[in-house]
């Protein structure tokens, strides 16, 4: 999945009508309204998404949704909004072909100017980190980072011993790394037994094959120590029973044999 946003901020109070001001009711000395276009492209031009995103003091309360073909109320703010523009079959019918005009169109000039920027993918580095939340909780947390990806679409996955985990898993938010690339982890809090394999799965735009990166519980510090302890303890009982053994069977065979009394006479 490619991703292409052509943002549009403005600034705007007397173009716009604002939430809350109906009815005769006071408008607010200061105010924020922006406007956000975006363009979202899958494989190419292929399919394109358009997006006009309104927003009220940094909040979206309507949008334009080229896949519904009409605007819509996010927040019950933009219900009058929505139903207004989509009264307007003039408006309509041009915010409609802006996916052709706007979108298309930019993509053919930014992949003729910077083909760094269209097409462009960047394969990410995974890893996995576990920590405890409590020192003796049984649980552990397990964590899959995915770094330095691009474009943002990403999919990952935590396994136990094969079978996808539906329980105990959240997932972060992608971070812009400051350098056309983005990382997001996945966390799994799960309860490890000895011989579990987990298993972090990556999909990505830029991989031919998922990425997959394993960990394994290890036994702990005093676990191993009490491991050692009954190992040695085994051993050296083996060693006691074995001298006692051949100490035994030595002193029985020097042993004089002595012959029968009526011999003897």
């Amino acid at each position: 999945m490619a991703f292409a946003g052509l943002p549009l901020m403005l600034l705007v109070g007397a173009l716009a009508r604002i939430p809350g001001s109906e009815g005769g009711k006071e408008i607010p000395a200061h105010f924020l309204y922006q406007e956000k276009v975006e363009c979202r492209f899958l494989n190419g031009t292929q399919r394109v998404r358009f997006l006009d995103r309104h927003f009220y003091d940094r909040q979206e309360y309507v949008r334009f949704d080229s896949d519904l073909g009409k605007f819509v109320a996010v927040t019950e703010l933009g219900k009058e909004d929505a139903d207004y523009w989509n009264s307007d079959k003039q408006l309509l019918q041009y915010t409609k072909a802006q996916v052709d005009s706007l979108c298309r169109h930019n993509y053919r000039v930014y992949s003729y100017k910077d083909e760094r920027v269209i097409g462009r993918r960047t394969k990410p580095t995974v890893t996995i980190s576990h920590t405890k939340m409590e020192p003796n909780s049984p649980n552990t947390i397990l964590l899959c980072t995915a770094t330095g990806f691009y474009p943002v679409e990403i999919e990952i996955q935590w396994l136990k011993n094969g079978q996808p985990e539906k329980e105990g898993v959240a997932y972060g938010e992608e971070h812009q790394n400051g350098d056309w690339t983005y990382q997001l982890q996945v966390m799994l809090e799960t309860h490890p037994q000895r011989g579990d394999v987990y298993t972090c799965k990556v999909e990505h735009a830029s991989l031919k094959d998922p990425i997959t990166v394993q960990w394994e519980p290890h036994t702990s510090s005093s676990a191993k120590s009490k491991l050692w302890t009954g190992i040695m303890g085994a051993v050296i009982g083996v060693a006691f029973f074995a001298v006692g053994l051949f100490s035994y069977l030595k002193a029985k065979k020097a042993i004089p044999i002595q012959p029968p009394a009526a011999l003897m006479n």
